[in-house]
């Protein structure tokens, strides 16, 4: 389009300093336009904070309409998208990732995920882990030139990735939880059987504890008390 203007740098690790440099530009009436080359500007993205140090100092920001990875992963995943939760990457270790898709295991509605190639397959791991073998789609480079949709489960995304190295920014769309909960892998284990279960999947006694209690609907005292007497 022969667009010729300067453009400069604005990421996670330079943008306290250049957030402050972009904003007295803009005070001083130059405007400014936020672009990105992977998604939408804002949307698990540093323009977040840029947007956030516009508004405390009351400089008006608008949008103009683009492509949105989540959004378009969604509509192509073939699950259902009348209801759906985005999720962005997860933060944390690897154990706080973990336990983070545990108390996620009952939500019903479609969850979206982004995800970097490097982290790929040990988050469909954790998430094996926690949701068992549940349907998703795994979306990468959308709208671009090696655009890849893959519809799966996660044991087969798991087995496709120990044979093809993963490329480029994914976006990864989850089945929720069944209505009938006919996934809840605890129906037939007592309290400590479950609490165990969670045990060998590396989470803490109490983080084991936490997650059995929220799992049956109970206060974690409960379930506490039935380990201690061995009723459980």
């Amino acid at each position: 389009y022969k667009i010729s203007k300067p453009v400069i740098s604005y990421y996670e690790h330079n943008k306290r300093q250049r957030g402050e440099e972009i904003l007295a530009s803009l005070k001083e009436g130059k405007a400014w336009a936020l672009v990105t080359d992977a998604g939408s500007p804002a949307i698990s993205d540093p323009g977040e904070d840029m947007v956030r140090l516009c508004a405390e100092a009351d400089v008006p920001v608008t949008m103009v309409p683009g492509a949105c990875a989540a959004i378009d992963a969604l509509a192509l995943s073939a699950l259902s998208a009348r209801r759906f939760v985005f999720e962005g990457f997860l933060e944390g270790k690897a154990d706080e990732r973990r336990e983070y898709l545990f108390s996620m295991r009952s939500e019903k509605r479609t969850m979206v995920f982004y995800e970097a190639p490097h982290r790929l397959k040990e988050t469909l791991s954790l998430m094996e882990e926690a949701f068992g073998n549940r349907k998703l789609a795994l979306c990468r480079e959308l709208t671009k030139r090696n655009e890849e949709i893959l519809r799966t489960d996660l044991s087969g995304a798991l087995a496709y990735y120990d044979e093809h190295a993963p490329r480029g920014e994914y976006v990864l769309v989850l089945n929720g939880a069944s209505a009938d909960g006919s996934e809840e892998f605890w129906a037939d284990m007592t309290i400590a059987e479950q609490v165990e279960r969670y045990l060998s999947l590396g989470l803490s006694k109490m983080e084991a504890i936490k997650q059995t209690a929220k799992d049956r609907g109970l206060p974690k005292s409960a379930v506490y008390k039935e380990i201690l007497s061995g009723r459980g």
